[in-house]
């Protein structure tokens, strides 16, 4: 069964079982066959957790960090995995029905092929190219996947061109240029979006793309006077550079239109942005001056490794 303590603290919420997890980085996570209705799970650290037998149904796995998560026979009816890391988490015999495995690696998980299908599932197109088609057809019949493209899927997923999207978080009194990188960046075939501070975030569509932005591969930051004041642009930079911690890989790529960022930026991980590679869009009304930046910085998007964090 599973840990009372353990329980009592998740059921107070991700943001404190995170913080509980933090401080207790070596403690064995015990959920074994827990109940849950609909939890929100959102953005939680649950890698390793025994969750054997768990009910959890409808459960929001956005973002989730699930490497390593024991999963045996637990109760997945409608989880929302899209996001989540499941690197050699543990499938076996999981009852799964009307899930949605978006975004995911599934080419560790171990199980798949034992899972009890209760009604069918969806699997998104960039879950078969981050899997490079390595998900067991078993687990691709059960969710519903037609035979045809099962024949097909390793062919064309063995050797896919860099699957990535990209935010660009802004103030919109910068809007003028974060139109014109989106529209270049269309154009070179990168796959972005682009959201400013002053979103109605209390409307139903931008909370989806909040949910979305959790996901993003890479964030692109115009780094400006007005953005490095805005709270959610700030929150949105600490959000990618937790990812890095975690990923250890690069999430953030600064964009540097005036000289704010390196004379008058005051924030604790300010070290950590100004040590990366960062484009100087400066005096980017010239047309000179953006056509050399530019080129630069979609390179640095296709070779991440150019802009890392010492």
């Amino acid at each position: 069964m599973a840990n009372p303590k353990h329980l009592k603290i998740l059921k107070k919420g991700i943001d404190a079982w995170n913080k509980w997890r933090a401080k207790n980085p070596l403690t064995i996570r015990n959920l074994k066959k827990v109940g849950l209705q609909r939890p929100e799970l959102i953005q939680g650290d649950l890698s390793g957790v025994e969750l054997p037998g768990a009910n959890l149904i409808f459960a929001d796995f956005h973002g989730t960090w699930l490497p390593g998560a024991n999963l045996r026979g637990a109760f997945l009816f409608g989880a929302d995995l899209r996001g989540a890391y499941l690197d050699n988490s543990d499938f076996t015999d999981a009852k799964v029905g009307n899930a949605i495995f978006g975004n995911n690696d599934l080419s560790t998980v171990k199980g798949l092929e034992t899972v009890q299908h209760r009604g069918p599932s969806t699997i998104g197109i960039d879950t078969i190219y981050k899997s490079k088609g390595n998900i067991p057809e078993a687990c691709l019949r059960g969710c519903g996947v037609p035979e045809d493209f099962i024949v097909y899927m390793k062919s064309l997923a063995r050797n896919p061109i860099e699957f990535y999207s990209c935010f660009i978080s802004y103030s919109s009194k910068d809007e003028g240029f974060a139109q014109r990188l989106y529209a270049d960046l269309q154009a070179k075939n990168v796959r972005c979006w682009k959201f400013d501070e002053n979103a109605k975030w209390g409307e139903p569509v931008w909370g989806e793309i909040d949910t979305a932005i959790r996901h993003y591969d890479k964030l692109v930051v115009i780094c400006s006077e007005h953005s490095l004041q805005s709270a959610p642009v700030i929150r949105e930079i600490e959000r990618a550079l937790q990812r890095e911690d975690r990923e250890h890989r690069n999430v953030l790529f600064p964009i540097r239109v005036d000289d704010y960022l390196f004379d008058d930026w005051d924030h604790p991980r300010k070290a950590d942005v100004v040590s990366k590679v960062i484009g100087d869009f400066r005096a980017s009304d010239n047309l000179a001056t953006y056509s050399k930046a530019f080129p630069r910085f979609v390179d640095a998007l296709n070779h991440p490794r150019q802009a890392s964090r010492k």
